[in-house]
């Protein structure tokens, strides 16, 4: 079975590319989800975090207060590395359990992980699909999506490594900055080179 990374950049696509490739009978699993799961109310890793952040990074609810944790990780790369060591490891862990644990026959299942290259995990995988779009239409996105500044956006975007270099290092490339129709051809194309590969 090939293990597939799809990455790219924040806002450029991916879950909507995942969710396409789902919809072709591709088993699917998303880092995100799991890092939430990781830091749940209770875990080992959301103490691990409190210990190092301070309490005010937990809300009222005991849930993970993501908009001051954020304040403080895409201002501040030393946190932001403290961070990632607390909940890559165990995301990693979930990944490669469940890659193990597919059904005898699959060919090919797609793991969505953005900071795929950034945590140095792209030799994991057979194949590697970036998700991209021009960088202007990466901002645009991420200030609408997530109500951010502008400042606050390039932040964020300047804590991944530039679309570019992903691209560069990618077996598959979906350009995303047309239609959705566009994209799911582009989807269908890469769909079909994974089962050729497989």
């Amino acid at each position: 079975m090939l293990r597939v990374g799809l990455t790219g950049g924040i806002a450029t696509g991916k879950s909507f590319c995942l969710k396409r490739f789902a919809r072709l009978g591709v088993p699917v699993i998303d880092a995100d989800r799991i890092a939430r799961e990781v830091v749940a109310p209770g875990s080992a890793a959301l103490e691990s975090i409190r210990a190092r952040f301070g309490s005010s990074i937990i809300a009222a609810d005991g849930n993970l207060n993501r908009g001051a944790l954020a304040g403080i990780v895409f201002t501040d790369r030393a946190a932001r590395a403290d961070l990632e060591s607390i909940i890559h490891p165990e995301v990693y862990r979930r990944i490669n359990d469940w890659f193990a644990n597919q059904r005898p026959g699959t060919r090919f299942a797609i793991a969505d992980i953005p900071l795929l290259f950034e945590t140095g995990h792209e030799h994991d995988f057979d194949s590697v699909i970036v998700c991209a779009c021009e960088p202007f239409e990466q901002l645009r996105r991420l200030m609408e999506r997530d109500g951010l500044s502008e400042d606050d956006a390039r932040a964020r975007l300047a804590a991944q490594w530039p679309i570019a270099e992903k691209i560069a290092r990618a077996d598959h490339v979906i350009r995303t900055d047309g239609t959705y129709e566009a994209t799911d051809t582009l989807v269908h194309d890469v769909f079909d080179a994974l089962t050729s590969e497989a």
